[in-house]
């Protein structure tokens, strides 16, 4: 898999790798993690008589599999990562022709939040949950992260203009045209993927990193409009030019929400139902990802559909992404309001 020609300080891919690291600027400490890591996988292919250039999807799934028995899952889920950031990046640069990691990052995915001990909230479970969120802020930030699987740093990246309602109470109230991602899609949400922590986006820095391999439009069905409108009646304006969608209205009145305040809704309300206890794990706890994983589980046995679920959670790889972007309209549009679980 290899080119026929590649660059002649690439004979050691691993150390031409970890060099331009090093030329992005990346941390000392973060170098270190990914060299053990992929020298772990350059001895490992060896012994299967490989090596990363020549290595296969074959090779790459047993590497990940002999992890399995030593090591937590999160911890095998982020060496894997690593050498898919490798191959991806060589891929890139010339060096290697295709990753084979590719596949069996897909393959992991479709296995995200599938812990069987988790805690499990039944879909009448979350309609009461709901139910007893008075506050249209809190409320529209709930059920945003419910009926949409985004991660809670998207959520308080999102700008007026990353919202299309077709509401006239929304046109006569604010100005924001659209971006030009959601001409011709009427009730939907744009999420990026190319914000990170500490860039200046639509004239704001941000806090927050959206983490989407691509960019997507995620469809908003009438509950969740209906939530947004009654959140947009009272919305405070605000000092950013970026326009928030989601700002505060206590303390910092009109400052775009961060991932902690937003985290602290969620755990005052899961509190008070019995889902949160101060030191309880993943497993216990309801927070911002737990809705992430509400939403993939949930929509995933109504769909039957992976693909989609995988194109709305931003998880999915750009071939399939580009089939459901180009029939954006006609597919994911359908199956999403044909199957959308109702919080109310």
């Amino acid at each position: 898999m290899s080119t026929e020609s590649p660059p002649a300080d690439a004979e050691d891919p691993v150390a031409y790798f970890l060099q331009d690291m090093t030329y992005h600027g990346r941390a000392e400490r973060t170098r270190d993690a990914y060299e053990r890591v992929l020298r772990d996988f350059e001895r490992f292919v060896g012994t299967q008589g490989a090596t990363p250039a020549s290595a296969s999807q074959r090779e790459c799934l047993a590497w990940v599999h002999g992890l399995r028995g030593d090591l937590a899952p999160s911890t095998v889920a982020t060496y894997a990562t690593y050498v898919h950031r490798f191959y991806a990046y060589l891929v890139q640069a010339g060096v290697f022709e295709e990753n084979p990691m590719a596949l069996v990052m897909a393959e992991m995915d479709e296995s995200i939040d599938t812990d069987p001990a988790r805690r499990e909230v039944s879909v009448p479970a979350m309609r009461e949950f709901v139910a007893d969120i008075p506050h249209p802020l809190e409320r529209a930030l709930v059920v945003t992260l419910l009926k949409t699987g985004m991660r809670v740093g998207e959520l308080c990246n999102l700008d007026l203009r990353d919202l299309n309602l077709d509401a006239p109470t929304v046109d006569e109230h604010f100005d924001a045209r659209p971006r030009p991602q959601l001409d011709g899609r009427p009730d939907s949400l744009f999420v990026a993927s190319d914000v990170a922590r500490g860039q200046t986006v639509n004239g704001e820095e941000r806090t927050a990193s959206n983490k989407r391999k691509r960019a997507t439009v995620v469809p908003v069905d009438d509950e969740l409009a209906s939530v947004l409108v009654r959140w947009l009646a009272i919305r405070p304006d605000t000092p950013s030019p970026a326009r928030p969608l989601f700002a505060g209205t206590g303390d910092g009145w009109g400052d775009r929400l961060t991932p902690s305040q937003v985290r602290r809704v969620v755990r005052t309300h899961a509190t008070a139902r019995g889902w949160y206890r101060a030191g309880g794990d993943a497993s216990e706890n309801v927070t911002p990802h737990y809705f992430r994983h509400f939403f993939t589980t949930h929509l995933r046995d109504r769909t039957g559909d992976r693909g989609i679920v995988k194109y709305l959670r931003g998880d999915v790889a750009t071939d399939i992404i580009d089939t459901y972007t180009h029939n954006w309209g006609d597919r994911v549009r359908e199956v999403y309001e044909a199957n959308i679980y109702r919080l109310s």
